[in-house]
């Protein structure tokens, strides 16, 4: 089993009414991800909200850990706990 760190940017979008997500991003690491979340809040990146999340991933075996929310910015979609 090899287990491998992904820190994904969730951008969302309004259609409508509607919260959608938009193209994750894989980022390098964790402060790439804060960089998109800057240009977010400076109004670069045209979204509604987005996410930032870290994971453990077992491609081989398809299996994926608990996502870890770092980040999080504008409207996005309420989590579950």
């Amino acid at each position: 089993m090899s287990l491998s760190e992904r820190i994904v940017f969730q951008p969302f979008v309004w259609r409508g009414t509607k919260l959608e997500g938009g193209a994750a991003i894989l980022c390098r690491n964790p402060e790439d991800a804060h960089r998109r979340i800057e240009k977010v809040r400076a109004g670069i990146l045209s979204v509604a909200g987005a996410l930032v999340v870290r994971m453990q991933v077992d491609e081989e075996a398809g299996d994926y850990g608990e996502p870890e929310f770092l980040e999080r910015i504008g409207s996005v979609p309420e989590m579950d706990e």
